[in-house]
């Protein structure tokens, strides 16, 4: 089964399959007056294709709106700039997309 790990210090998603490391990307995080929730989550919904600022693909995590998507501004990948989101490049999102089930872990922490 397969894992979603965020460092929010180095700005990383980590996909694990069966507790081995499968592949790491940067990513976006929340700015410091709306932080990216810590702790143990599970992925709720998945959608292709939301719009806007969401990028190609949307994975929610928490029900107050949390989410892994995908970014309109590329350029804030790496950065504290979301509304708390996790943002990922389109490509990378798309990829990792087809391998997460509803009710994937999504682990969070420093």
């Amino acid at each position: 089964m397969y894992e979603i790990h965020i460092n929010l210090t180095t700005r990383q998603l980590t996909l694990l399959y069966g507790g081995n490391t499968v592949a790491i990307y940067p990513v976006a995080i929340g700015k410091p007056s709306t932080p990216t929730p810590t702790g143990n989550f599970t992925i709720l919904n998945k959608i292709v294709n939301p719009g806007g600022a969401f990028g190609t693909r949307w994975m929610a995590f928490t029900h107050e709106g949390h989410g892994i998507h995908g970014t309109n501004d590329p350029s804030s990948i790496g950065k504290a700039v979301s509304m708390g989101c996790v943002r990922m490049h389109n490509r990378d999102i798309e990829e990792i997309f087809p391998l997460i089930s509803l009710g994937t872990p999504v682990e969070i922490n420093y």
